[in-house]
């Protein structure tokens, strides 16, 4: 697990939950609006805090913490993502997983095994519009398995898309609802600092 940073208290990324969020490094994708850009970008990336470390303090929390929501970054490429699920859940915990959706097999696994109790997909923009938001072009129909087994799983869940209006119109942002029906659907500010942030790290990068 490459552990990119932990927040020890929020009342905010567990919908109902006092939580505790986990932090991993590296993402598959390059949206300009990250808000999370020292977790993405590899010449910013700091060293890892050890897996060890984290599960001591959860360990300390037993009885006063609820949840940890894993995020990132990109949870699901992580390799010792579902290991380190496992271990969490031996303490009592709920997980929320936060994910882009782009490893449904992972999200499956997750499910199958009981490791996550929540799921919150982020869906950037309508599918035709993938590739100018993320930077990247994949194959839309893995998107597509992964909403319906997150929809399918019987676990709570939320869709949600950043809101970007230099690259996204109402009509997207409508055509994203539609998608999932309406259903457990937020759409949440793009922070104008964020976005600055992200569009600096990608000037780097390209140097």
């Amino acid at each position: 697990m490459k552990i990119g940073g932990l927040i020890k208290f929020t009342l905010i990324d567990y919908p109902g939950r006092v939580a505790a969020v986990v932090f991993t490094q590296g993402c598959n994708f390059r949206c300009r609006y990250c808000h999370n850009p020292e977790l993405v970008y590899p010449h910013l990336l700091q060293p890892s805090m050890p897996k060890e470390e984290v599960l001591s303090f959860l360990r300390r929390r037993q009885g006063t913490l609820e949840g940890v929501v894993i995020t990132g970054g990109e949870p699901t490429l992580q390799e010792g993502l579902l290991p380190f699920m496992r271990e969490i859940k031996a303490l009592g915990y709920l997980i929320k997983l936060d994910t882009n959706g782009t490893k449904p097999d992972v999200i499956q696994e997750a499910i199958d095994q009981k490791l996550v109790d929540f799921i919150a997909m982020d869906l950037k923009a309508p599918l035709e519009k993938y590739p100018s938001i993320t930077g990247v072009a994949f194959d839309p129909n893995i998107l597509q398995r992964s909403m319906d087994l997150i929809r399918q799983s019987g676990l709570p869940y939320e869709f949600r898309t950043t809101y970007d209006k230099e690259v996204l119109t109402d009509a997207d942002i409508q055509a994203v609802s539609d998608s999932v029906q309406g259903k457990c659907y937020r759409v949440q500010e793009c922070l104008p600092v964020a976005k600055e942030k992200a569009a600096l790290k990608v000037m780097h990068e390209e140097l």
